[in-house]
């Protein structure tokens, strides 16, 4: 069992910037990769940045450039670092983690950027 808890989510105006921290406890040694998805309303859940456990990252086109994910092994902590935020940023964004090919999400943090 892997326990993920989100933080960071807010109101911010469009071009600000934004720093999401995802806090992950439990069988962590078990853990493949790290990720954040959001989800818009009346959207499906997307694929927003992941990171394996090589350090390799990948991205949605929609946020190449702007968004950066990161990691510290010490706090078993991921990050993403959201910047030149637009209004079509504005979803629940989720952290997961893969352990095993068995999905673990967050409870979902509010990203809300008004224009």
């Amino acid at each position: 069992q892997v326990q993920l808890v989100e933080s960071g989510g807010g109101l911010v105006q469009a071009g600000g910037a934004l720093r999401l921290s995802c806090a992950a406890s439990g069988n962590i040694c078990r853990i493949n990769g790290m990720g954040w998805y959001r989800q818009a309303p009346g959207k499906q859940r997307e694929l927003v940045a992941v990171i394996i456990r090589g350090g390799n990252t990948n991205y949605a086109d929609s946020v190449k450039g702007r968004f950066t994910i990161s990691r510290d092994n010490a706090k078993n902590t991921v990050y993403l670092q959201m910047n030149s935020l637009k209004p079509e940023d504005t979803a629940v964004y989720y952290c997961n983690a893969d352990v095993l090919s068995t999905d673990y999400w967050g409870q979902g943090t509010q990203v809300t950027v008004s224009s």
